[in-house]
C-alpha cells in the first residue's frame, strides 16, 4: 500500500467514485443555492444602504447591486428566512464533509497543473472547498455566539459567500455535463473510470447507497437538533442552539432574548420613572416624554415574533404601546421619515439602529411598552423597546433613550 497521499494507492476507499459524488453534488447545488440567496436577503433586511450604523460592510461597492428597502409584510418574513438559512445550513454540514470526502484524492494530484484550463480548475476547486469550510465554520460559530474568529463576523460571512459562489458557479458550469452523465449510470458496474476511483480498492463494507443513507440521517439528526429553535413549543429539541433548551423564565416575559440588561451594562437607577425619559427630536425640536407621558397618548398593541441572525425566533408576543408614526407626528411629521433610534445600552453591537419610513409608518411598528399583559421585563427591554414588524431582531431596539426622526 502506497504510504504518500499524493500516490493513487493510498486512497483505497471502494465508495469513492462519480456516481456518490455527482448524488453529493446536486444536493448541495440545491443547498448553496438557497443558502445564498437566504443570506443575501437576510443582509438585506438590515437596511445597510439606509445609515453607516447599519451597515456592517461598508466597503461591499457593486456587492450591494441587489440590496432594496425591506419590507414589513408579511410580519414573519425575517423570522423564515432566517430560519431556514440557519436551519439548512446546519443541516447540510454532513453532506458538505461527505462531499469533501469523496473528492480528496483530487487535492493531491500531480502534477499539479497539467494545463491552463486544468490549472484553473484546479484554483476554482481550492476557492470551492476553502470557501465552503470557511462560510460554513463562522456561520456555526456565529450561531453558537462563538466570536473566535478575527474581525467582525458580517463582512467576513458577506466577503467569504461572494468569494464562495464565484468558484461554485464556475465549479458547477464545469462539472454540470459530467455530473449529468454519471447520474444516468445509476449502477455501479456501469460507472465510467475517473481518478476517484481507487486502482487497488479496499473490502467494501457498506454499499455506495448505503453511505448515502449514513449521510442523510447524520442531516436529519442535526435537523431535527435545531430545527425547534424556531418554535416555541419544540425548542426543548434544539439541543445543539444556545438558544434552545433554556427558557428564560416563567410569566409573560419568559420568551427567549439574545442580549441581557446585565450583559449591555443597563443601571437600574437610569431606567426607574424619575429618571427616564425618552428624548424625541424632529422638525419641531425636541421633546422629553417620560414613562408616565407615554402612557397618556394612544396605545395600540401588535402581535409580532422576534427573531434573530443566528437562526432562533419566537412565536408571535403580544405588544403593546404607543405607535412610532404618532411619535413621528409629535415630532412635526405627518407622513412618517426616517428613523435613528439609540438605546441605553453600554456595551455590544447595535446600540443604535436606523429604520426606514416604510417601517415607521406600519401600524403594527411600536414603541412598546407591556408584553403579553405586563410591563417589559429589564432584560426585554424595560423601560421601552421598539418592536417593528419583520425586522432583524438587533433592529428591534431595547432600552430606548433617544429617537430622532428625519430623512438618513
Amino acid at each position: 500500500m502506497k504510504r504518500s497521499p499524493f500516490a493513487p494507492g493510498f486512497w483505497r476507499s471502494p465508495l469513492r467514485g462519480p456516481w456518490l459524488t455527482s448524488v453529493l453534488g446536486v444536493v448541495l447545488l440545491g443547498g448553496i443555492t438557497v443558502l445564498f440567496v437566504t443570506g443575501l436577503v437576510s443582509y438585506a433586511a438590515y437596511n445597510p444602504d439606509l445609515s453607516p450604523v447599519n451597515d456592517q460592510t461598508p466597503d461591499k461597492g457593486i456587492l450591494g447591486f441587489y440590496l432594496f428597502s425591506w419590507p414589513t409584510d408579511p410580519h414573519w418574513l425575517y423570522r423564515l428566512n432566517q430560519g431556514i438559512h440557519v436551519t439548512l445550513g446546519i443541516t447540510l454540514i454532513p453532506v458538505l464533509l461527505a462531499k469533501l470526502w469523496s473528492v480528496v484524492p483530487r487535492l493531491f494530484t500531480l502534477p499539479p497543473a497539467r494545463s491552463v484550463a486544468h490549472a484553473l480548475e484546479r484554483i476554482s476547486l481550492l476557492l470551492l472547498v476553502g470557501g465552503a469550510l470557511f462560510e460554513f465554520v463562522t456561520g456555526v460559530l456565529n450561531v453558537q455566539l462563538d466570536y473566535i474568529f478575527p474581525g467582525s463576523f458580517y463582512p467576513l460571512h458577506f466577503y467569504g459567500a461572494w468569494v464562495f459562489i464565484a468558484a461554485f458557479v464556475a465549479h458547477v458550469a464545469l462539472k454540470t455535463p459530467t455530473v449529468l452523465r454519471n447520474l444516468r449510470r445509476m449502477k455501479e458496474a456501469r460507472e465510467e473510470q475517473s481518478d476517484l476511483v481507487s486502482p487497488a480498492p479496499a473490502e467494501p463494507t457498506v454499499s455506495r447507497r448505503g453511505a448515502l443513507w449514513f449521510v442523510g440521517g447524520g442531516s436529519l439528526l442535526l435537523f431535527a437538533t435545531t430545527v425547534g429553535q424556531n418554535f416555541d413549543g419544540l425548542r426543548w429539541t434544539a439541543l445543539l442552539a444556545p438558544h434552545g433548551p433554556a427558557e428564560p423564565g416563567d410569566g409573560p416575559n419568559g420568551f427567549q432574548i439574545n442580549k441581557t440588561a446585565a450583559y449591555a451594562r443597563i443601571r437600574p437607577a437610569d431606567t426607574t420613572d424619575e429618571a427616564w425619559r425618552l428624548v424625541v427630536t424632529g422638525r419641531t425640536g425636541t421633546v422629553r416624554l417620560s414613562r408616565a407621558d407615554l402612557l397618556q397618548l394612544p396605545l395600540h398593541s401588535a402581535a409580532l415574533p422576534i427573531a434573530c441572525v443566528e437562526g432562533w425566533s419566537t412565536s408571535d408576543q403580544w405588544w403593546r404601546g404607543v405607535r412610532l408614526r404618532d411619535l413621528a407626528a409629535l415630532a412635526g411629521y405627518d407622513d412618517p421619515p426616517d428613523l435613528f433610534v439609540e438605546s441605553l445600552q453600554q456595551r455590544g453591537a447595535f446600540r443604535r439602529a436606523a429604520l426606514r419610513a416604510n417601517q415607521v409608518a406600519d401600524p403594527r411598528s411600536l414603541l412598546a411598552l407591556f408584553v403579553n399583559g405586563e410591563e417589559l421585563s429589564p432584560d426585554h427591554g424595560h423601560p421601552a423597546r421598539v418592536i417593528v414588524p419583520a425586522a432583524p431582531g438587533v433592529l428591534n431596539t431595547k432600552w430606548v433613550a433617544r429617537m430622532t426622526f428625519g430623512d438618513l
